[in-house]
């Protein structure tokens, strides 16, 4: 088993800077891709970013340039550095990490973009 813990989100103008991590603790070593996804009220849960076990990093199209994943394997942490947000990113972003057998989710953390 795998536990996430979020942190970050928030409240921020557009423009601006946020960042959201997540906490990982129990079957770390199981671990193959982490992650982060969004959703908002009536739609589906889009993937925003992933890196891999090795570092391989992916990024949406929505997203590429303005957000990083990036991760701290001594505190088993990644990280999503939001830049340049737009009133369209806001949503609920969930971390994830997958195994080979099981997916993990953490519980969400709202990011509103708004001036």
């Amino acid at each position: 088993q795998v536990q996430l813990v979020e942190s970050g989100g928030g409240l921020v103008q557009p423009g601006g800077s946020l960042i959201v991590s997540c906490a990982a603790s129990g079957s770390i070593i199981s671990i193959n891709t982490m992650g982060w996804y969004r959703q908002t009220p009536g739609k589906e849960r889009d993937l925003v970013a992933t890196i891999t076990r090795f570092g391989v990093t992916n990024h949406a199209d929505s997203v590429k340039g303005r957000f990083t994943i990036s991760r701290d394997n001594a505190k088993n942490t990644w990280y999503l550095q939001m830049n340049s947000l737009k009133p369209e990113d806001t949503a609920v972003y969930f971390c994830y990490a997958s195994s080979r057998f099981n997916t993990y989710w953490g519980q969400g953390t709202q990011v509103t973009v708004s001036s």
